[in-house]
């Protein structure tokens, strides 16, 4: 709490003085970034730092083919905060030209995680030694195995010599863009996306894979798999359904400016509707929204009408908007993002908002309603760019089955 304090009053003096080139200055070029997760682990990542023609900062982190380019970073004296983009982390901290040292933190989930980075260190792993194995392929994964909590993922893998690019599939989304190692006989995967703090560690043989997965410093699950080529995981369009005794979906929500919003209201009449269960906290909904945003410029249809519902973490309704708010700059959201929810993503309480649905089993979760008002299809999940085929097919699927409701 001390920390959270101390870091609002650090960012309001950094706003109240006069911008300026500070007297130290950052090295640019390649960094090397840790940040220290569940049992002392530490999750690297690379980034690299250059000056914009204004003289501003600019930093872009890896994450294999992923580039997440920050451009909010302010400095004063010897002290930096560097804003991720899209989301509502932060890390705050003090420089030397050739070292950061501070935290990274998400004040609505009370992240709170110690962060340090070097320059010049342009390996994301440091002292590994030559792979024993090669993990190239689909491995059929089960998290948290034998447990109530158990679901299956499916990894998708490619090797060329040590070093490793790839993700883990699962029915609520995948776990974006992982890069890392072999390392002798142990596999390293990690991300970091400006909200969520992944660590994938491993032990490798021929066929199996045995480890933990480390979210941040607040959530760690054990993992196995096994080698199975033709694994598949079940559709996302048989996840969510209708409940029996309901034969509409419908909502009510304010925008953010307050104005109540109904899938009953005029502008939704003889439309073609996509509701986007979603949070401005939420990776794979980033990258839905991208999507969404891209597809609707891309295919202008007076007949198509997407609106996203928010469930937000932010403890406040004020925060909550200002999030939403953020997202739709950053991202050029052109279509309404309502407020279902805010204190609390749980999805129990989003189902009871939501009481047609069977469940709220994953953000993002994207209903397709016809002109006529009927639910024809609901998508549990998304994945993104990161799952290469199936995110292409996903796409070419997506606007043939629109373009169908639309010509109906």
């Amino acid at each position: 709490m001390k920390y959270s304090i101390f870091c609002c009053s650090f960012l309001f003096l950094l706003l109240a003085c006069k911008q300026s080139k500070p007297e130290i200055q950052l090295n640019e070029g390649i960094w090397l970034a840790e940040l220290t997760t569940l049992d002392d682990q530490q999750l690297p990542f690379n980034f690299k730092l250059y000056t914009a023609p204004e003289g501003e900062y600019i930093l872009d982190i890896f994450n294999a083919q992923e580039i997440i380019t920050v451009d909010e970073i302010t400095t004063f004296n010897d002290s930096i905060i560097i804003k991720a983009p899209g989301f509502n982390g932060r890390i705050v901290g003090t420089f030397t030209p050739n070292s950061i040292t501070g935290r990274f933190i998400i004040e609505t989930m009370d992240r709170n995680i110690a962060f340090k980075a070097v320059f010049d260190t342009p390996v994301r792993f440091r002292d590994t030694a030559s792979p024993e194995l090669n993990i190239s392929g689909i491995w059929e994964t089960e998290f948290s195995p034998k447990t109530e909590d158990r679901y299956m993922g499916k990894g998708i893998f490619t090797q060329k010599e040590g070093n490793v690019i790839g993700t883990f599939r699962t029915p609520t989304g995948d776990y974006r863009f992982l890069e890392g190692v072999v390392d002798k006989d142990s596999l390293k995967l990690s991300a970091f996306d400006g909200a969520h703090v992944f660590l994938f560690l491993a032990k490798v043989t021929d066929s199996s894979l045995t480890g933990m997965f480390y979210s941040g410093n607040h959530f760690k699950e054990p993992f196995t798999a096994v080698r199975n080529e033709t694994f598949e995981l079940p559709s996302p369009d048989s996840l969510t359904f209708i409940k029996e005794g309901y034969d509409k979906f419908d909502f009510s929500f304010p925008d953010i400016k307050g104005n109540m919003v109904s899938l009953s209201d005029k502008k939704f009449e003889n439309k073609v509707v996509i509701v986007q269960l979603m949070g401005t906290w939420c990776p794979n909904c980033l990258d839905e929204t991208r999507f969404l945003v891209a597809h609707i410029e891309e295919n202008k249809q007076n007949n198509l009408q997407v609106v996203g519902l928010a469930f937000e973490y932010a403890k406040t309704k004020e925060a909550a908007i200002n999030g939403i708010e953020r997202l739709a700059d950053r991202v050029g959201i052109n279509y309404p993002v309502l407020l279902a929810q805010y204190g609390t993503s749980d999805k129990e309480q989003a189902q009871q908002k939501l009481p047609m649905l069977n469940h709220v089993m994953s953000y993002p979760t994207t209903i397709f309603i016809d002109k006529t008002g009927e639910v024809r299809r609901i998508h549990t999940g998304f994945n993104g760019p990161a799952t290469g085929d199936t995110y292409i097919s996903f796409k070419a699927e997506f606007s043939d089955y629109v373009a169908k409701l639309l010509q109906e």
